[in-house]
């Protein structure tokens, strides 16, 4: 009884939040599986069929401008196979120590291996894809025995080389049975990690309401942020009247819900808030912090995601390109 007691109070404090001193538009935000739950397409939504996805390329034809822009932004570059990994095939240091345990990488353009070793005993696994990009850092996944691991290493730019995965614990706390082979292997990732990694490192990771990474379009692309396109492509070969309206277009979201759009996979204030996240992990959740500032609690609508940033085109570097819009 107690414990539901404190569960009722919690909620009641967040809903006491969202109506509170936090934004007023909170009322109208939601959380993304609470968006999933809804009808109609939104990001990292599971339902399509492959088929109904045609690929950037079928986009191109048609949108030639723009999907070239959109090649050179880093959200093209989300995700590869191993094997097509900047860090893994450019970087010279393939022998590297993390926590108790070595690793020797070993590879070529089509697929890439690491050995492990810890002391007389030793193990090796085939790596899968290559989450982020090579100007920030990439973690990696491989599949074993039917099930999907994140890696014990990944490869961070601001240090020029490979460290240990953030939230994998390799030293053994005093008084422990020493950390093993396995875990020094990779973490095993749950259903819902797993899916939240893929579907939005990728395009059509999950059809069918299945998560299928071998049928996957790598990377952020056109169908990941405007829904399966294939419907779409035919109506416009064939000119048909109403061809746009097989194509989700976010121009037309209100405030609130393009911020939560961008927050499928950024993390809007409730995903943060409804995993009690904090401390620096939030600072990487943006739609978070915009929709918890002053600025968008005084309702000014101009004030979303995309009023900074063209999610076509790369990411602005200079941040004196940003003082006319601020301004505005």
């Amino acid at each position: 009884m107690a414990c539901r007691i404190v569960v009722l109070v919690f909620l009641a404090a967040l809903a006491l939040a969202a109506q509170g001193d936090d934004p007023a538009a909170k009322k109208k935000q939601m959380s993304t599986q609470g968006r999933l739950q809804q009808p109609g397409w939104w990001p990292r939504k599971a339902a399509s069929a492959r088929s109904e996805y045609t690929g950037p390329a079928a986009c191109a034809q048609c949108h030639s401008d723009v999907a070239r822009t959109q090649k050179e932004s880093a959200m093209a570059r989300t995700s590869s196979t191993a094997g097509k990994s900047f860090a893994l095939t450019s970087f010279d240091q393939k022998k590297f120590d993390v926590g108790p345990f070595q690793y020797h990488l070993q590879g070529s353009a089509e697929s890439f291996t690491y050995r492990l070793s810890s002391g007389t005993q030793s193990i090796s696994e085939p790596l899968g894809w290559a989450f982020g990009t090579e100007k920030v850092g990439q973690t990696y996944v491989f599949e074993k025995d039917g099930g999907l691991y994140e890696t014990a290493f990944s490869y961070f730019e601001g240090l020029h080389g490979f460290a240990q995965t953030p939230g994998i614990n390799l030293v053994p706390l005093p008084d422990r049975v020493p950390v093993t082979l396995r875990r020094g292997a990779g973490r095993p990732l749950e259903k819902q990690t797993a899916e939240g990694c893929f579907t939005c490192h990728n395009t059509a990771a999950m059809t069918d309401g299945k998560l299928d990474p071998s049928h996957l379009i790598p990377s952020v692309t056109c169908e990941a942020c405007h829904g399966p396109g294939a419907q779409h492509a035919s109506a416009e070969r064939s000119a048909l009247a109403g061809a746009e309206d097989f194509i989700f277009n976010p121009r037309r979201l209100g405030p609130v819900e393009s911020v939560d759009f961008c927050g499928s996979c950024h993390r809007t204030w409730w995903d943060v808030m409804l995993t009690e996240e904090v401390g620096v992990t939030t600072v990487l959740a943006v739609p978070y912090r915009l929709e918890k500032s002053r600025c968008w609690g005084n309702g000014d609508s101009r004030i979303t995601c995309v009023a900074c940033h063209d999610p076509h085109q790369p990411l602005v570097q200079d941040a004196a390109a940003y003082d006319q819009r601020c301004l505005s």
